[in-house]
C-alpha cells in the first residue's frame, strides 16, 4: 500500500510539472508576441494643387508621419527612417519626386511619436491634376525595427511600408482620417520570439536551471 500511495504521489508531482510548464511556456509564449508599429500619414499638403494659393511654382509636400506602438509592454527600438515619395499618373510605375530622413530613436510602449516634414521635391512642374482636381501619390517607408522585452532586445526586422495618397484641389489628402501604411510582404508581420527561448526562460522561472 505504501508502495502504491508513493507511485500514486510520483504521478501527481511529474502531472503537475508538466502542466505548471505548459502554463509557464504558453505565459512566456504571449509575453513575447510582438507587434509592428501602426504607421499612418496624418497630414499631407501639396501648396503647388491648392487653388486657393496661387502657388504653382511651389514644389514642396508637407506630411505628418504618425508612429503607434501599441504593444502593452514591449519598447521599440527605430532605425533610421526613410520615407520615399512618388507621383505620376501611372500609378504602377510612379515617379520618385523626393525624399527624407529622421533619425533612430527609442519608443516607449503604449506611445505614439510624430515626424512632420516639408521636403522640396523635384522633377514635377507643372503640376498635374485630373480632370476632378484630384492627384494621387505615394508614400513609402522602409527602417528596421528591435523590440525591448524588459531587458532584452530582439535582433532587427525590417519594415517596409506604404500606400497611395489621394489629394484634393485644396492641395489636401482627400481622406479625413489617417492613411495607414501597409506592407503586403506576410514576412514583415508581428515577431515571435524563438519557441526554445521562451521554454527556458519558463524552467528558469520554475527554478530547474
Amino acid at each position: 500500500m505504501a508502495d502504491a500511495d508513493g507511485g500514486g504521489g510520483c504521478c501527481r508531482c511529474c502531472f503537475s510539472f508538466i502542466l505548471t510548464s505548459g502554463l509557464t511556456a504558453l505565459f512566456m509564449w504571449l509575453s513575447l508576441r510582438t507587434s509592428n508599429p501602426v504607421c499612418s500619414i496624418q497630414d499631407f499638403y501639396v501648396p503647388a494643387l491648392d487653388k486657393t494659393a496661387n502657388s504653382t511654382t511651389n514644389t514642396t509636400i508637407s506630411f505628418d508621419l504618425k508612429l503607434d506602438n501599441e504593444n502593452k509592454d514591449k519598447g521599440i527600438y527605430y532605425d533610421a527612417l526613410n520615407l520615399t515619395l512618388y507621383y505620376g499618373p501611372n500609378q504602377s510605375h510612379p515617379n520618385p519626386i523626393g525624399n527624407a530622413t529622421f533619425i533612430a530613436f527609442y519608443q516607449g510602449h503604449k506611445k505614439n511619436t510624430h515626424r512632420k516634414k516639408s521636403v522640396e521635391t523635384y522633377g514635377v512642374v507643372p503640376w498635374e491634376a485630373a480632370s476632378n482636381g484630384t492627384a494621387v501619390f505615394r508614400v513609402d517607408l522602409a527602417t528596421a525595427v528591435r523590440f525591448k522585452i524588459i531587458a532584452w532586445k530582439t535582433k532587427k526586422h525590417k519594415l517596409v511600408v506604404g500606400a497611395q495618397v489621394e489629394v484634393n484641389s485644396f492641395g489636401k489628402k482627400v481622406m479625413k482620417k489617417g492613411i495607414r501604411l501597409k506592407s503586403g510582404a506576410p514576412e514583415l508581420g508581428c515577431y515571435r520570439a524563438p519557441v526554445g527561448l521562451f521554454v527556458v526562460s519558463s524552467f528558469f522561472i520554475l527554478g530547474f536551471i
